[in-house]
């Protein structure tokens, strides 16, 4: 039986844990990697297990370890994981995975340490806001950095979120940006899931500067990619 013809492109895989994460990402793939075809992936229960367990669990570290395996196995040349929560399983992955694997919010902790010392980061997932602190402080000290950083949760804004109220989010979690703002020099947004809701007080905000994750990521991917070609 003959062989088929190689693919020209390379292909990247987009491991996610929110459904509603495929349509912010598929149009800024094409934007930055143009070239490139990509493919999804999608596991709710992995956000899930981590929000019930309180914390990222080895299973689940196991269990994603598993999915950027078997995207590599579907051809995958490069891996990105667009949930910040299982942030330190993408890490702990990296040392044995045989292609680029990248986190999502790489891109925005080296542009939040660019923009301050005082950094606030804002979630709706207690088990997001360590994750992005511990990557944020890492990423200033590779930097020769100083940082604070400002932690606060939106409580309640991702259980609206999980119900379909998409509106009741945003509103709490743009309220939260109002009373972070004050205290910060930059804003991170530690979820993709967010980055909607920032428009609701870009005027309120003024020229505070309100990092997301999603386009600032693919823009980090394309870089190291290029550097690396």
């Amino acid at each position: 039986m003959p062989k088929s013809p190689p693919n020209p492109h390379k292909v990247l895989a987009m491991i996610h844990t929110v459904s509603g994460l495929i349509p912010v990402f598929e149009p800024l793939a094409k934007q930055e990697l143009p070239d490139w075809e990509t493919f999804n992936m999608l596991d709710e229960s992995l956000l899930r297990a981590t929000i019930r367990d309180g914390s990222l669990s080895l299973m689940t570290i196991r269990r994603l370890t598993g999915m950027v395996w078997s995207a590599v196995d579907a051809g995958a040349d490069a891996v990105v994981v667009t949930c910040s929560s299982l942030g330190p399983a993408v890490e702990a992955a990296r040392a044995l995975c045989p292609v680029p694997l990248f986190r999502i919010d790489e891109g925005m902790a080296l542009t939040a340490v660019g923009m301050g010392k005082q950094i606030g980061i804002l979630a709706t997932l207690r088990t997001t806001l360590d994750p992005t602190s511990d990557l944020i402080l890492r990423t200033a000290a590779q930097q020769g950095r100083d940082c604070t950083i400002t932690s606060s949760l939106s409580e309640g804004a991702f259980g609206k979120l999980s119900q379909g109220d998409t509106a009741g989010h945003d509103l709490m979690v743009a309220q939260s940006l109002r009373d972070l703002a004050p205290k910060v020099d930059v804003i991170v947004l530690a979820q993709a899931s967010m980055a909607r809701a920032s428009a609701e007080v870009k005027d309120a905000l003024g020229s505070l500067p309100v990092l997301t994750s999603p386009e600032l990521g693919m823009k980090h991917l394309r870089q190291a990619l290029q550097a690396n070609q």
